[in-house]
């Protein structure tokens, strides 16, 4: 969402008329069926659907549709931004209890790459046999994790880094590798034990088994999807569990447990069961925040990923209701603030990419300083590790890839997919 001061406000979904301008709904595109999320709201119907929908609050741009009326009660872009930067900061003002990388990120993305590889090609078996019905090889399953937890315990942030680069016919796949690997490296931050942690890896990487039973045609679809279209959708947590249940494993499994409510939300407004609060495992409540960040800055057929930085900035202003606050506050600890591929402006005026987190300070990572915005212009790339004694430039904000023309400057996230 680009910044247009004091013309974007946040209201409830309450609150929301026909003749609005919807700049942007509050929470994650997978949760309804509007991938389109800018549009003039003209249809009944579709002021129907996103009232009966999950969608609590949302943007709308007064300056392209109507105003709100006075007695309502809406948020400002700047105090919502001031608001969720605060929170934040105070995470990353705490302990950060950095993992000692024992490799550095150039050198675990080589390692990395070729565990995607191998890994991605196991997946694709296992969920063609799961379309069979067939069982889940849990040795194939478990080997993975294995390698995912190997490639976690060396650098925690390559291979999440890597997962990013999807081609769109092995989506879920590689998202079901990502997800495995983040719910292991927030496993760690949250002092989980060996055991533990490997059993939040396997929930994470059987997570989406269902959409082995979405048709293509729906899964990426590149427009709005039906009410019918989006119930299917809805259904692969069932699915899955279905398939996990066929071959003996019971409610009270983590995996069956992560499978069946990584789309439950904190205020019971999300699926299949309603369930709120503490109603809700800790490993489903880490499921569903893994999954919601790999899903949101990945691209897809009908939606370009959001920037990682931007990503966790939304994902906070969404905690309480969708997720929990404390699980949440782990995971940005696990990612750092600015996660690798953040784009962000120094205060020297420069856009840079983060390249690798700090072990001092998760405010000040390592940086490649790539183009001058004074002169419009690339510069010779230059790495600043900003957390280095001494040194004083910093970072002033997140930036948005898509305010920028950036398009002949070769960027991290434009790579050639795993």
């Amino acid at each position: 969402m680009r910044e247009t001061d004091g013309l974007l406000k946040k209201i409830g979904v309450e609150d929301l008329k026909l003749g609005m301008y919807i700049a942007e709904f509050c929470g994650s595109w997978m949760e309804h069926p509007f991938w389109r999320t800018s549009f003039l709201l003209s249809n009944p119907k579709d002021l129907e659907r996103i009232q009966s929908s999950s969608i609590q609050a949302l943007w709308i741009d007064c300056s392209k549709g109507l105003d709100v009326d006075h007695s309502v009660k809406a948020v400002t872009q700047a105090d919502e931004h001031a608001r969720v930067s605060s929170q934040l900061r105070a995470v990353a003002e705490t302990d950060p209890h950095p993992h000692q990388q024992q490799v550095s990120m150039e050198e675990e993305l080589l390692l990395a790459k070729k565990t995607l590889v191998l890994s991605r090609s196991a997946m694709a078996e296992m969920f063609a046999e799961a379309r069979m019905g067939n069982a889940v090889n849990m040795t194939v399953a478990d080997n993975i994790v294995e390698q995912i937890s190997r490639s976690i315990d060396r650098n925690p942030h390559a291979l999440i880094s890597l997962c990013r680069l999807k081609k769109v016919d092995e989506y879920t796949y590689m998202h079901s590798l990502a997800v495995s690997g983040m719910m292991m490296a927030l496993a760690r931050e949250l002092a989980f034990d060996e055991g533990q942690i490997r059993e939040a890896g396997l929930a994470g990487l059987l997570h989406d088994l269902g959409k082995a039973f979405i048709p293509l045609d729906i899964l990426n679809k590149p427009g709005k999807l039906t009410d019918q279209e989006f119930t299917i959708i809805k259904s692969h947590p069932e699915q899955g569990t279905a398939v996990l249940h066929a071959q003996g494993m019971k409610d009270d499994s983590a995996i069956v447990d992560v499978c069946l409510h990584h789309h439950e939300k904190m205020d019971g407004s999300g699926y299949p069961a309603n369930l709120n609060g503490d109603q809700i495992s800790t490993l489903a409540r880490m499921g569903a925040v893994c999954d919601v960040y790999d899903a949101i800055t990945s691209n897809r057929p009908y939606k370009a990923g959001w920037d990682p930085a931007i990503s966790l900035h939304k994902m906070m202003s969404w905690t309480g209701h969708h997720f929990d606050p404390v699980i949440f506050q782990a995971f940005v600890k696990t990612l750092g603030i600015y996660p690798i591929g953040s784009l962000v402006r120094l205060s020297s005026e420069r856009l840079a990419i983060v390249e690798e987190q700090s072990q001092a300070s998760l405010l000040k990572p390592i940086v490649k300083a790539f183009y001058s915005i004074r002169q419009s212009c690339a510069i010779t790339p230059i790495v600043i590790d900003l957390s280095r004694p001494g040194y004083e430039e910093s970072i002033i904000q997140r930036e948005d890839p898509g305010d920028w023309d950036l398009e002949r400057i070769k960027m991290p996230w434009q790579s050639p997919p795993v």
